[in-house]
């Protein structure tokens, strides 16, 4: 059985700064080699002999974001379903061929990408290649498959978003926050959509997004460029490119009010606040703060001598846990975020007036020197154990070159980090940290009587 996750746009983020820092200036993160194949494949290689295993990763250039209306949920239904049966292999044939080689394997879907992975054995990578490579051309479905596999995805919504609060208060959250684009969409689906979707709606999503021309695949760990290409034009070099129409989405319109979410619940057990605003990515909006904002997120929550940590924990002590995020690897906008939880018997609006008064400092003081540096330096020290990870930096330079970012923009981070100064920042804060450009949220405690 598989642990299909939906990778959240936020858990790639955090990431890339963890994965790019520790090398000097030019020497670059991970140095890859690539190459694209006649058809449009693009292929990212790195390599590391540590260990004689390989991470083998296909990134689809398709999302929950893309989807057709009314269809929400078939980008996550068909990563299901394409574990199911090829032309050449039978259902469940796929999974069982990596387990018997001490293989792992997963997929996820998010708004933007799709993707499959598996970790093998060095030598195994060439049955997992010729495996994955099948899929993607050959996938075979029929209602026999789908039936049975959307009552799964139904109770993977009911057990994940409709029996968590805090679930269900995240997904209203981004309804809210985004007023027209798709990522206003549950990457699942909404339930009754999800129910009307069929094996047609899936060979239809498959045939128009599914090809080499429209992957990325990545290869890391102990292996060869050499290897990988030529594996790669035996298996993925044959499957003929598509036309794949151009992603296009709807333009978020003007935020001119800020918006509040509030959900009750008994199944709550602490209350909490959280306010999430909208903010440019590596690729879209004011793409110049984006950097700047990784430093912002890591001055405001970069552990126990951060900004938010020190006001609200050590010296208020009015809460138990207070966190700052920011995410910019989407194809789209990104996110910024606060959210708290207050001690037992706190109130949150005592919460949401300490960290109100802590931005609102921010925006008057703006930051130190000494907070800037710091910053850096937690970056580029976290970037040293990070790099240990074959599988992250596979997830890495997938998902940058996914969303429309390249390598270089990758290899480059070290030196755009070192560049940013302290009036960078503070002119990013002014530019995001604007109330109109966000939803607060609360979760709140429902009593039983």
């Amino acid at each position: 059985m598989h642990l299909r996750s939906c990778l959240t746009l936020g858990m790639l983020l955090a990431m890339l700064p963890l994965l790019a820092g520790g090398a000097p200036a030019r020497a670059g993160v991970y140095n890859p080699e690539t190459f694209t194949l006649s058809n449009g494949l693009q292929v990212v290689v790195v390599v590391s002999h540590r260990a004689p295993i390989v991470t083998h990763m296909v990134w689809y250039k398709v999302g929950a974001a893309d989807e057709p209306p009314g269809k929400s949920g078939i980008a996550h239904f068909l990563e299901h379903l394409m574990f199911k049966g090829t032309r050449n292999l039978k259902p469940g044939e796929f999974s069982q061929g990596v387990a018997r080689n001490g293989g792992r394997e997963n997929a996820f879907t998010s708004s933007d990408y799709t993707g499959y992975y598996q970790e093998v054995a060095s030598d195994r990578l060439e049955l997992v290649m010729r495996m994955e490579a099948d899929r993607m051309a050959n996938l075979v479905i029929t209602d026999a498959e789908v039936n049975p596999e959307r009552e799964v995805i139904l109770e993977e919504r009911r057990s994940r978003t409709d029996n968590s609060p805090a679930s269900q208060l995240r997904e209203h959250v981004q309804a809210v926050l985004f007023l027209a684009h798709p990522y206003r969409i549950p990457v699942i689906g909404w339930e009754h959509e999800i129910r009307g979707l069929n094996t047609g709606d899936a060979l239809d999503f498959y045939a128009k997004h599914y090809a080499p021309n429209n992957a990325i695949l990545v290869v890391a760990g102990d292996v060869t460029a050499a290897r990988v290409k030529e594996l790669a034009e035996k298996y993925y070099g044959p499957i003929p490119a598509k036309t794949v129409a151009p992603r296009v989405r709807l333009d978020e319109p003007p935020h001119l009010a800020p918006r509040r979410v509030s959900l009750e619940s008994p199944r709550v057990g602490r209350p909490s606040w959280s306010r999430t605003y909208i903010a440019p990515s590596y690729r879209k909006g004011e793409t110049r703060y984006a950097y700047a904002l990784q430093l912002l997120s890591q001055i405001l929550d970069g552990g126990a001598t951060s900004r938010l940590y020190k006001a609200l924990v050590i010296d208020a002590k009015i809460v138990n846990s207070v966190s700052a995020w920011y995410d910019p690897n989407a194809y789209d906008l990104g996110t910024f975020g606060f959210s708290a939880t207050p001690k037992p018997g706190g109130e949150l609006a005592e919460v949401e007036a300490a960290v109100d008064k802590e931005i609102a400092r921010l925006l008057a003081d703006g930051v130190t020197d000494e907070e800037v540096a710091r910053a850096k330096t937690q970056l580029k020290a976290a970037a040293v154990y990070a790099r240990d990870s074959m599988r992250g930096a596979a997830r890495a330079l997938g998902g940058a070159l996914v969303v429309g970012r390249t390598v270089e923009d990758v290899e480059s981070w070290p030196e755009r980090i070192a560049e940013v100064t302290r009036a960078d920042i503070e002119a990013a804060a002014r530019h995001v940290l604007k109330l109109p450009h966000s939803v607060t949220s609360l979760l709140l405690p429902k009593p039983t009587t």
